[in-house]
């Protein structure tokens, strides 16, 4: 949603990375399809690969970066600790310093109301991400801006609970597994979290 919503605005060029193949060609298909003028470059990136990443951003030279690449599933993160910390902490680490190497503007990280206070792992990487953007902040000494959105549940998104729940109605099921009884969930729309993470541009 954040690609279809910055390719409205007419960007110069637009640098898609993902290391989902399949991800990347759906978007991909579909951005040429809506906006066939478009100047758009598919890069298939695993944002803890340091090369792979520096090779990318010295090539396109983008003035924003917008980082929204995190593992999030909560139960199952829990059970892989590694791969929470590669993908969360170090793909953070590895784009944040080669934003600062090769002279990004501005890079906005999309984070969780998870991050604070944590108590899963989830939450604990994502803390553990935004302390690297402000770490990365000092370091590059205002040479490049960064920030970080923090929001909660986005309905529609992939992995969110509402399109789970959409299925086992559809199947039959009428008792929906919840974590407590008590707990409250605030929800926003997909396209108020990209309204959210364009505000910290300040488009």
């Amino acid at each position: 949603e954040l690609c279809r919503q910055i390719a409205r605005l007419g960007p110069s060029n637009l640098v898609l990375l993902e290391q989902s193949e399949f991800n990347l060609y759906s978007i991909e298909m579909e951005l040429r399809q809506s906006y066939p003028n478009l100047t758009l470059s598919a890069c298939l990136v695993d944002v803890a690969d340091q090369v792979a990443v520096e090779h990318v951003i010295s090539t396109h030279q983008p003035g924003v970066i917008f980082h929204a690449a995190a593992y999030k599933h909560v139960p199952m993160l829990e059970s892989q600790a590694r791969q929470a910390v590669r993908n969360n902490v170090l793909g953070t680490k590895t784009l944040a310093m080669a934003a600062d190497k090769f002279g990004c503007g501005t890079f906005v990280m999309v984070s969780t109301d998870k991050a604070v206070n944590p108590v899963n792992l989830y939450g604990a990487t994502k803390l553990v991400a935004e302390k690297t953007f402000i770490a990365a902040n000092a370091y590059a000494g205002g040479k490049v801006k960064f920030s970080v959105v923090r929001y909660g549940n986005v309905m529609g998104s992939r992995g969110s609970v509402i399109p789970f729940f959409m299925d086992l109605k559809q199947k039959g099921i009428k008792e929906f597994p919840i974590t407590d009884e008590k707990m409250t969930r605030f929800w926003i729309t997909l396209d108020e979290g990209v309204e959210l993470v364009l505000k910290a541009l300040g488009v």
